[in-house]
């Protein structure tokens, strides 16, 4: 149990995930929080952040920072994306262990798990069959850094664990009109065409994908829940537990933006992993359920991208 007292880095501050965690942090009283942007602090680099952890001596750290994109963007970079997240986060968990903290919480994704897994997918198919491509760099090196630390464990008693989360949105998400996730993209494109008068909307694909979607609120909360109650060498599924296509999400999407427009596929687009589903039964047995239904969450969302500075962003 963390004290309320006790000295946490929260690794990604300024990103959706990191500046959630950072929110549910300081509801929770704890006030002693380590942070540092990116250009303060380039994780990348192994000389500053072995001195950064060496001066700091933080007791908890949650990583929660990546480099992150949707589809276009690991498909078209995937040695950026593998590259950039596993120095990240090599470097970070290295320190982390030679400057004795206490505990660490390592922030993967559910594209770790095979193309064609079981649905729901367990977190014991890690390593059962082929990624999908169109994410594999970051995939990897999400998997080696979850490995990572469960070797520490393992070889040195280190007290290190790994949450995987399902597809996130919520405040401080990403909207640019490349390199962003279908929800945030989707609340863009539905905003713009309703201010614009467009009449039809293309999105990518068949719109057939099932997919999860977690308001990054509630992840935080399992975060926090998880770091106080959870030690273990096996990675612990964030969701929901329920799915809907990515057609359906669209209209979702456009309800609540009030786009009345046409809402048409292209098929010469890639589709993605067919299905994406967590098993989160080992979460609800641990004690945590998540809060936030998908279309209260899209509300939340859409307001906070009505005030986002990206939206200027071409």
């Amino acid at each position: 149990m963390m004290e309320k007292d006790a000295k946490i880095y929260v690794a990604g501050h300024r990103g959706m995930v990191g500046s959630a965690i950072v929110r549910k942090l300081e509801a929770a009283g704890y006030h002693n929080l380590v942070l540092r942007s990116s250009k303060e602090l380039d994780l990348r680099r192994q000389a500053e952040t072995e001195a950064f952890f060496a001066a700091e001596k933080p007791e908890y750290v949650f990583l929660a920072a990546a480099k992150v994109g949707g589809i276009l963007g690991n498909a078209g970079q995937p040695a950026d994306f593998l590259y950039d997240n596993m120095i990240l986060e090599m470097n970070a968990i290295r320190a982390a262990w030679q400057n004795g903290v206490k505990k660490l919480m390592f922030l993967g994704s559910s594209c770790i798990y095979p193309r064609m897994a079981p649905q729901p997918m367990p977190e014991n198919c890690l390593l059962t069959g082929a990624l999908e491509q169109t994410n594999e760099g970051y995939a990897l090196a999400k998997i080696s850094g979850l490995k990572y630390c469960e070797y520490l464990d393992r070889q040195y008693g280190a007290d290190y664990i790994s949450v995987m989360p399902t597809n996130l949105y919520g405040k401080n998400d990403n909207y640019h009109p490349r390199h962003s996730h279908v929800l945030p993209a989707f609340i863009r494109r539905f905003h713009e065409a309703k201010e614009n008068g467009d009449k039809k909307v293309v999105c990518w694909g068949t719109g057939s994908p099932m997919r999860e979607f977690l308001y990054v609120d509630d992840l935080a909360d399992a975060c926090v829940f998880l770091m106080n109650t959870y030690s273990g060498t096996e990675t612990v599924n964030v969701g929901t537990g329920k799915e809907l296509s990515i057609r359906a999400l669209a209209e979702l999407v456009a309800k609540v933006v009030g786009y009345e427009g046409e809402i048409e596929w292209d098929a010469t687009k890639p589709d993605g992993t067919p299905r994406k589903l967590l098993d989160v039964s080992k979460l609800q047995k641990l004690g945590w359920t998540y809060k936030t239904e998908l279309e209260d969450g899209i509300r939340m969302t859409y307001a906070d991208f009505l005030h986002n500075p990206m939206r200027a962003e071409r």
